[in-house]
């Protein structure tokens, strides 16, 4: 599949007008949609679902970005079980995989890039993938 993974921070500052990255994320998800098929996965459905009243709603708002909804594979399934041992042996206090990990495990196992503004743990976990991402950060 020729795509890119789109994370969660980035469809929330479209669907909350974020005033700081609204516009930057916008602006990168029209330019990768151009040449690229853009996946996210229940994971980032879920996140995002938070700020719809229906799930007609969210549907739509998706399906009119042209994103489309993967299942997450059972190989990332299992990065993400690997990704969280090195986060807990880094002395990490979560008792259970962030959603991070299990978007992460997706883009690397689907050789997808990642277009998101958080990269601090996907550079640690996943440094495979190349994410895309503001200059700035």
């Amino acid at each position: 599949m020729n795509g890119v993974f789109v994370d969660s921070c980035i469809l929330l500052d479209l669907f909350t007008d974020d005033p700081n990255w609204g516009d930057w994320s916008e602006n990168i998800l029209d330019q990768y949609s151009r040449t690229n098929t853009l996946y996210i996965n229940s994971i980032v459905y879920t996140e995002v679902s938070i700020g719809f009243n229906k799930i007609e709603e969210l549907e739509k708002a998706i399906e009119a970005l042209g994103i489309k909804v993967l299942e997450i594979p059972r190989e990332a399934l299992f990065l993400t079980g690997k990704a969280f041992l090195k986060y807990r042996k880094n002395k990490g206090t979560k008792n259970s995989p962030l959603p991070d990990f299990f978007i992460g495990a997706h883009a690397a196992v689907s050789s997808f890039d990642l277009i998101t503004r958080d990269i601090r743990k996907f550079r640690t976990y996943f440094p495979q993938i190349k994410l895309i991402h503001p200059v700035s950060i």
